[in-house]
C-alpha cells in the first residue's frame, strides 16, 4: 500500500457535515498532501499540514485576520464540532472551499498590476494582527543580518573546503569563480541591514503587526472571472516586514523573463505604493534585500546539501549557472534604485 493510500481521509472527512462523492489526490509528500474533494455542497480542498498544531493555529488566526480585513482567501470549513481543523494522531488536516479561477500571468500588464496591488493589500490588511496565546508563530522579524550572515559564511566555508581539494569538478569551478563577487555583494547588503532603516522598520512592524505570505506568486494566486484575486497556500505565513514578500515577488517575476527589467520593476513598485505606501528608508531596505544574493546562495546550498535527491548533477550545474548570471542583471537596477521607487 502506497503512503498516499494510507492517509486517513475518510476518518478526517467524517468530522464534517458533508456528503462526499469523490476524492482525488492533487499532490503528496510524506508530511503534506492536497486532495480535491467533491461533495454535494460543492468542491472542497483538503490539506494535510506539515506544521505543528500550535503553528497551524497561528496560521489559521492569521488567515482569519486577513479575511476579516478584506483579503480574499478560501473559506475554511468548520467541523461538526465547530473546529477549524481535524487532528488525527498528531497530524492536522484543513478543509477549505475550492475557488474557480486561473493563475495570473506576469506577462500581462493588467494582471501584474493586480498581483502587486494584491500583495500591498495583503500587507495593509495584516496591521493589528497579534498571535493568540498558546500558538507558535513563524517569526523572522529582526533576524535578517544574523541569518543572512550565517548563510553567507556557510557557503564561504564550503568554498574553503573546495580550495583544499586536489582536483575540482565543473560545479566546484563555477562556485569558486562566482562566489567572491557574491560574497562582497552579500557583505554590503548585511552591513546596510545593520543600520537604522531595517531596525526602525522591524520595531514598527513589531508594534503594528505585520504578516508576510512568503510565496505571493502567480502559482499561489487565483484570478476569477470577476477579476478578484484569491490568495492560496498560506502554510508558510510568517511575522516579518513587507520587504520580504516584495523581494521574493520581484525575483520570481524577473527570473521568469531571464533578467531584470527596470521599467517592469518600477511598475510593480508604483502599483504596490498606491495601496500600501512605504517610506524612502523602507524602500532602501527592499533594495538591500534584493542586493543580497538569495538565489545564487540558495542554488549553491541546495547542491552542497543535496536537498533535492531527484536532481541530476547536470541540473544542479544548470541552476547554479543560471542564478549566477541572473542575479548580476539586477546590479544596474539596484545602482539606480532611487530613480524607480515611487517616492
Amino acid at each position: 500500500m502506497s503512503p498516499v493510500t494510507r492517509e486517513p481521509l475518510e476518518e478526517v472527512l467524517k468530522h464534517y457535515p458533508l456528503t462526499v462523492e469523490d476524492i482525488r489526490n492533487e499532490s503528496y509528500k510524506e508530511k503534506k498532501g492536497v486532495w480535491w474533494v467533491r461533495t454535494t455542497s460543492g468542491m472542497k480542498v483538503l490539506k494535510k499540514v506539515s506544521s505543528s498544531e500550535q503553528t497551524l493555529r497561528f496560521i489559521l488566526d492569521a488567515v482569519r485576520h486577513l479575511r476579516n480585513n478584506g483579503v480574499l482567501l478560501p473559506e475554511v470549513n468548520m467541523t461538526s464540532d465547530g473546529n477549524e481543523y481535524v487532528n488525527i494522531e498528531g497530524t492536522c488536516f484543513v478543509l477549505t472551499d475550492a475557488v474557480n479561477g486561473k493563475n495570473p500571468s506576469y506577462s500581462s500588464a493588467e494582471e501584474m498590476s493586480l498581483i502587486a496591488s494584491g500583495l500591498a493589500d495583503f500587507h495593509r490588511a495584516s496591521a493589528g494582527f497579534r498571535p493568540t496565546e498558546g500558538t507558535k508563530p513563524k517569526y523572522h522579524l529582526g533576524t535578517w543580518p544574523e541569518t543572512y550572515s550565517d548563510r553567507l559564511e556557510d557557503i564561504r566555508s564550503y568554498c574553503d573546503s573546495l580550495l583544499a581539494k586536489s582536483s575540482l569538478d565543473a560545479i566546484d569551478t563555477i562556485i569558486l569563480k562566482e562566489f567572491p563577487y557574491y560574497y562582497e555583494r552579500g557583505k554590503k547588503a548585511i552591513e546596510g541591514l545593520k543600520g537604522n532603516d531595517y531596525l526602525n522598520w522591524s520595531q514598527e512592524a513589531e508594534g503594528k503587526g505585520s504578516l508576510c505570505h512568503q510565496d505571493f506568486a502567480a502559482g499561489n494566486l487565483l484570478l476569477t472571472d470577476r477579476k478578484e484575486l484569491y490568495v492560496l497556500d498560506t502554510d508558510s505565513i510568517t511575522i516579518d516586514i513587507a520587504a520580504r514578500d516584495i523581494r521574493k515577488l520581484l525575483n520570481k517575476v524577473m527570473k521568469k523573463s531571464g533578467k531584470w527589467n527596470a521599467e517592469k520593476a518600477a511598475g510593480i513598485f508604483r502599483d504596490y505604493q498606491a495601496v500600501n505606501p512605504l517610506t524612502p528608508s523602507q524602500w532602501e531596505v527592499v533594495r538591500l534585500d534584493l542586493l543580497f544574493p538569495h538565489l545564487f546562495l540558495g542554488a549553491v546550498s541546495k547542491y552542497c546539501y543535496r536537498r533535492d535527491k531527484e536532481w541530476s548533477y547536470e541540473k544542479y550545474m544548470k541552476r547554479i549557472r543560471e542564478m549566477a548570471a541572473f542575479e548580476k542583471t539586477a546590479e544596474p537596477v539596484l545602482e539606480n534604485f532611487s530613480r524607480i521607487i515611487p517616492v
